[in-house]
């Protein structure tokens, strides 16, 4: 059984009457089964006491002689599921749903990019002001058939699983730093939480987003390895986190209000949508697109701060001179097909890591039968 989950199952003592010297008080009947602990009993006193005492790791011990036979196991094999720790089950479920949403939108995010970054690449002087949705997808098409719209996925696939299990792991540890004394979490403290946890997964990882920035753009190359390896070569290890301060600076903001947009309407649903996947994908769709809308800028700057040759060392610079080449537009370069992929990639994300949070759910009830199957057994 999972670790760091106290869960109390208690026996049938009929000669066990609860004492009043308890500090919580409990109802005088028998136990609904939904209690394991180490009891210990004394008639110093006037009557039969218990003393159930908790430890955050005592699954294994509490379980100790209930435990699932193999054959049990077999026989209910929903229930081995139970036997990974929560953390490693969530890790995994965000790390194939994540895989899987780049992988179905990654010739939209192709696309995105060749667009956000054609003026650039082309020379800022022969080259039209920017390139169209349709032109870009053409463009691809014609030059490097159909395996150019994955081209770069890999490294964003393997760049994805870690970038996933940091964010939540981060997440999740600065959303206990800034709850309140009374353990809520306040608006404030939702989008410090979500800031952080994005700049430390994007810290993290920047150097394998470069990388797939630029075997995605740049024909000459093949694969990661090489493109690595000139980078080094050529311009240092310091490259690898060219554009890393837009990068924190677009990341911080985005995944705040997304995180904390979501939690929000989640919240403001009625109960008996909150649980609904339809209602869920609309939520994870509405907080993106505002998060998108209002950080996607920062985006378009960092990605032409991370390619050869550019022009912008700040985002003082790049800012203006962006606006100069292409106008306000050019800052929004690549957002339709950015737009389209978020409904795909939320879709698969979302449904995905709903399912295996209920097999989650369900692997542990399955789990919790057997054990109580097999504590009856023994006190018969």
């Amino acid at each position: 059984m999972r670790k760091n989950r106290p869960v109390l199952v208690s026996m049938d003592i009929p000669a066990l009457e609860l004492s009043n010297t308890s500090s919580q008080s409990y109802p005088s009947q028998p136990w609904k089964n939904k209690f394991v602990g180490s009891a210990s009993f004394s008639k110093e006193i006037g009557c039969n006491f218990g003393c159930i005492s908790l430890s955050e790791n005592l699954d294994e011990k509490a379980f100790k002689g209930f435990h699932p036979t193999t054959t049990q196991l077999l026989k209910h094999p929903l229930a081995m599921v139970a036997l990974i720790p929560r953390e490693a089950a969530l890790f995994a479920a965000g790390a194939i749903a994540g895989a899987a949403a780049k992988s179905v939108t990654a010739p939209l995010d192709r696309i995105k990019l060749l667009m956000q970054t054609h003026g650039l690449r082309a020379g800022q002087e022969a080259a039209k002001k920017g390139i169209g949705f349709i032109e870009a997808f053409a463009l691809i098409g014609k030059e490097e058939g159909i395996k150019g719209y994955w081209k770069g996925n890999l490294p964003q696939v393997i760049r994805i699983i870690p970038y996933s299990a940091v964010q939540l792991f981060a997440y999740e540890t600065y959303k206990k730093l800034f709850q309140g004394k009374d353990g809520e979490l306040s608006v404030i403290g939702r989008l410090a939480a979500g800031a952080c946890a994005g700049m430390t997964s994007t810290f993290v990882t920047y150097p394998l987003d470069v990388l797939r920035l630029r075997l995605a753009v740049d024909p000459g190359y093949k694969t990661m390895s090489e493109v690595a390896l000139n980078m080094l070569k050529e311009e240092g290890f310091a490259s690898f986190y060219n554009g890393l301060g837009p990068s924190l600076i677009g990341i911080a903001p985005y995944i705040a209000v997304n995180f904390c947009v979501f939690d929000l309407v989640k919240k403001a649903l009625p109960e008996k949508y909150q649980k609904r996947t339809e209602a869920t994908l609309a939520t994870g769709l509405i907080s993106a697109t505002i998060a998108t809308l209002l950080c996607y800028p920062l985006d378009t700057v960092r990605r032409q701060m991370q390619m050869k040759g550019t022009p912008y060392m700040t985002i003082f610079d790049a800012f203006p001179g962006i606006v100069a080449r292409d106008g306000i537009v050019g800052l929004y370069r690549g957002f339709v097909p950015n737009a389209l992929k978020t409904l795909p990639n939320s879709s698969i994300r979302l449904t995905t890591f709903d399912t295996v949070k209920r097999l989650l759910a369900r692997s542990e009830e399955e789990f919790q039968k057997i054990i109580e199957e097999n504590r009856r057994q023994k006190a018969e």
